[in-house]
């Protein structure tokens, strides 16, 4: 700046910044001005001047006239980019909104449809046999449902893990033409349809092999449609493992089973739970391949390998299609259950594959910090200096026996 003598410099105002790390009380503002703005807009056209109808389209059109009065809002108070970044945060933060709203909307539909069901005991311990369509919902249960889809999901889990896994580690280990012919067929089977698992399960262990409906045949049609969603989950996985590790576990000679045994599925646990958890989502709410290849029973059947065996997607499928509402009560009750026992093994899933390596929980850090501790207190022991005693040479104790031997002889000879 060049400064005329005689003639003082204005003083320059300070910059004032913005701060886009946090959400001020003018966001928050404008964010609900224009909330209500649409709202208020989308009430009007379709309660006085357009024959519209329906709370989809209420809440659709209501996001649309939100964006349009917010931009104009924003617009009005900044820049082009600035202006540009809110409106494009803004479409996110409320097409996210409107997911988690659709989520919560099908959860507490099939909860309160399922109250009048659930709330009775005899539902978690009875099956459907002595409950007729006329019956009150005092009478029958879930129990034969609960059974049968723990049993398919527990034995396609033991078939879908391990092959899984192994495919897995194939795919990520190895290089070569074959393991792109793999990974093709995984990737065109993720786009399988439930129908064509089922119907090949149908036709090559029921119509061929001669088996009867069961619960396993219905696992094997559930392994079909988990296994490739295993494999691509768990082959990202541990393609994400850092080379580092595995180099330097084969450079201190340890084989390659060994490398993959200690190093690759210690440090990918937590991933490879996720995996089991996207595959077991997938199976478990399947009915098509269950309803081919178990057949429905009203009957509690606790063996998977004789009998018809009905699941809780197959139960939920075949009561809310009942005219009558106790029966319809009991679809969403079994809905209910679905939802509950899907939350239930994503949490022994978590707790199965805990953390990372280096992530440590409250209790192994302090667990970690007593041992040090410990160290320390071991290593200022042995570094505390010994008092001397009277006649004791401290440089013959330091050396070895024979020299101290020697050294005593010679003095004896001088």
């Amino acid at each position: 700046m060049t400064v005329v003598p005689g003639i003082q410099p204005e003083p320059l105002e300070p910059e004032v910044r913005r701060v886009t790390a946090t959400v001020s009380s003018e966001d928050r503002a404008l964010v609900f001005g224009a909330l209500a703005a649409g709202i208020s807009a989308t009430a009007l056209i379709f309660y006085w001047l357009a024959p519209f109808s329906g709370l989809l389209g209420f809440v659709v059109v209501s996001f649309l006239m939100f964006l349009a009065f917010y931009a104009v809002l924003v617009w009005l108070d900044g820049d082009g980019p600035a202006v540009r970044d809110r409106i494009v945060g803004a479409i996110v933060h409320g097409l996210a909104a409107l997911l988690l709203l659709a989520l919560g909307f099908v959860v507490a539909f099939t909860f309160i449809k399922g109250w009048s069901a659930y709330t009775h005991l005899n539902f978690f311990t009875q099956d459907l046999t002595r409950a007729g369509p006329l019956e009150p919902l005092t009478t029958g249960g879930a129990l034969h449902a609960v059974v049968g889809t723990l049993e398919q999901i527990g034995l396609a889990l033991c078939i879908t893990v391990p092959l899984g896994l192994l495919c897995a580690l194939f795919l990520s280990e190895l290089r070569g033409g074959f393991t792109r012919f793999v990974r093709t067929i995984v990737e065109a089977m993720t786009a399988l349809p439930s129908i064509v698992a089922g119907l090949f399960i149908y036709a090559t262990v029921l119509l061929i092999l001669g088996f009867e409906k069961s619960g396993v045949a219905a696992s094997l049609a559930i392994s079909v449609m988990m296994l490739p969603i295993m494999i691509r989950a768990a082959d990202v996985v541990l393609r994400l493992v850092p080379g580092n590790l595995k180099e330097a576990s084969l450079a201190l000679g340890a084989s390659r089973w060994r490398t993959v045994r200690t190093v690759i599925l210690p440090t990918a646990r937590p991933g490879l739970a996720t995996a089991i958890i996207l595959a077991t989502a997938r199976g478990i709410g399947e009915t098509s391949p269950v309803l081919l290849t178990a057949g429905y029973s009203a009957a509690l059947n606790a063996d998977p390998f004789h009998g018809p065996q009905v699941s809780l997607p197959l139960a939920t499928f075949t009561l809310v299609k009942s005219p009558q509402p106790t029966v319809v009560a009991r679809g969403f009750g079994t809905a209910a259950l679905l939802l509950l026992l899907v939350l239930l093994l994503f949490v022994i899933a978590r707790l199965i594959g805990g953390r990372g390596p280096q992530d440590l929980s409250n209790r192994q850090l302090r667990a970690r910090a007593r041992a040090s501790a410990r160290d320390l207190a071991r290593f200022n022991r042995r570094h505390v200096p010994q008092p001397i005693l009277p006649g004791v040479n401290l440089y013959a104790e330091q050396l070895p026996p024979a020299m101290s031997t020697t050294s005593t002889t010679g003095n004896e000879e001088q």
